[in-house]
């Protein structure tokens, strides 16, 4: 079996802890770190595709080349010219992140300003990742485009699959957020939500509480990522349980769901076996926080 993979979002340049007071540059970003997961387990017959906007500066260069040494395709990229990445920074502590970011002149806020260019990959595509960040950092009418793609793309059977992944700060008020992220759940054929955003920021207050409000939006599979509690499954109203992988030493856990969701995807793709699949992604997930960074190289990852 081969097809398309598309992951629409921003990638930034990463500045990760290298001890000694010393910080190591790398890329990353959501949608961009569950790319580089669903590549590093996915068969070769499948491409692997990146959605973004990038400058025309020597950085944007470097991440072309980066992407492109992952296996992960850069065809699609739009270059803009004067425009750079968005930069932030990992902050540690006892293995739990916070961020500072540098992102208001990102060029990836421009990703959905050529809507020809984004149907386009859209159609070209078999499954299509986004996520709420992705949403987040457009400008509202690019936002809604996106939306608007996105629903077109599961009503013509693609596989739509959406991380809310959920972060205040980057929205203009709850009202826009909560709304926006209902919009990106009805226009997906999976959301796959981390429970303690959902509880916080939705008000759940049960694993069941956000099975039940992403399914009434007409999500017909939910995945609720929930940490060392593991991950619950709604498949197509069939639910089950996964438990989280034993984990020695929590070292970093900046791509925990991340490297979940490609990992999930990757075997689900190819095997169309849910639970299997939810069992392979708790394991590399696993690895990946006993790690530094949010990018973990394949051979650490032990497949």
């Amino acid at each position: 079996m081969n097809g398309r993979f598309l992951s629409i979002g921003e990638c930034m340049v990463e500045l990760s802890q290298a001890g000694g007071g010393l910080l190591r540059k790398g890329f990353a970003g959501d949608t961009l770190n569950t790319a580089w997961y669903a590549r590093a387990c996915m068969q070769p017959a499948w491409s692997v595709d990146y959605f973004t906007a990038l400058g025309d500066d020597a950085m944007s260069d470097e991440m072309i080349a980066f992407f492109e040494e992952a296996g992960i395709g850069t065809k699609l990229i739009r270059r803009i010219r004067g425009k750079a990445p968005g930069l932030y920074m990992i902050n540690l502590r006892n293995g739990e992140r916070s961020f500072s970011y540098w992102r208001d002149n990102s060029a990836a806020r421009q990703l959905a300003a050529d809507p020809d260019r984004l149907r386009e990959a859209i159609e070209g595509s078999d499954v299509v990742y986004f996520s709420g960040i992705t949403l987040a950092i457009l400008p509202r009418e690019d936002a809604d485009t996106l939306l608007a793609e996105t629903r077109r793309a599961k009503a013509a059977g693609k596989f739509v699959v959406f991380d809310p992944n959920i972060r205040p700060r980057l929205w203009a008020s709850y009202d826009v957020m909560h709304t926006t992220i209902s919009e990106g759940a009805r226009s997906s054929s999976l959301v796959m939500p981390s429970f303690d955003d959902e509880a916080l920021h939705f008000g759940d207050d049960s694993i069941e509480a956000t099975i039940h409000r992403y399914r009434a939006l007409g999500a017909p599979n939910v995945l609720i990522k929930n940490g060392a509690d593991g991950a619950t499954l709604d498949f197509a109203g069939q639910q089950n349980f996964v438990p989280a992988e034993k984990v020695n030493e929590v070292v970093d856990t900046t791509s925990a769901g991340d490297s979940f969701n490609g990992a999930f995807l990757a075997k689900y793709l190819e095997t169309k076996d849910a639970v299997a699949s939810a069992c392979f992604a708790v394991k590399v997930a696993a690895r990946v926080v006993s790690e530094h960074g949010a990018l973990v190289a394949k051979d650490k990852l032990g497949l």
